[in-house]
């Protein structure tokens, strides 16, 4: 098995189902945001996450500057959210609601959960800048979240409906 090129290695990591989010920052008091499925929790003690972003992303070069981001994790009803916000150009945050969190970043209002972060550390890796950050706050509200597979939109179903989270892995 040799390295796969590079429509082969997005079709197969096509495969594996993600979260959707919507990166956002401010830059001279403007907010900027872009649609990321590339976030994880990193650590628990210090509560840390890892998002990359491609190099050429407005966002990313902001988040870059500041230091500091939200990640906004869209609910199942809020795909064309992240279709608006994964294009280029202005006019993103237009009709959306959005709240000024405690650490000063732009909140969209109604996603399932918010997180404030400030980047600890920058590494480039390839085509994308993967930022290490601390937690600064975060608060979740009920819902199911939106998924992305295979290059689309969709929800999950659980295979059993339960209040107790999956704790896979642990």
């Amino acid at each position: 098995m040799g390295a796969p090129a590079a429509e082969e290695f997005r079709d197969v990591i096509g495969h594996f189902a993600s979260g959707v989010t919507v990166i956002t920052t401010s830059a001279d008091g403007e907010p900027l945001g872009t649609t990321a499925s590339a976030v994880t929790s990193l650590s628990l003690e210090p509560p840390m996450l890892l998002v990359c972003l491609k190099q050429d992303s407005a966002t990313g070069a902001a988040i870059a500057r500041g230091g500091r981001f939200a990640v906004n994790i869209l609910h199942e009803g809020q795909a064309e959210l992240a279709r608006r916000f994964a294009t280029k150009g202005p006019g993103k945050f237009d009709g959306v609601a959005v709240l000024e969190g405690a650490a000063g970043m732009p909140l969209i209002a109604d996603a399932l959960a918010q997180v404030e972060c400030e980047v600890a550390e920058e590494v480039v890796g390839g085509t994308h800048s993967v930022f290490l950050a601390h937690v600064l706050g975060a608060a979740a509200a009920g819902g199911r979240p939106l998924a992305y597979f295979r290059g689309r939109f969709g929800r999950l179903r659980p295979a059993v409906e339960s209040d107790a989270p999956d704790r896979a892995g642990s």
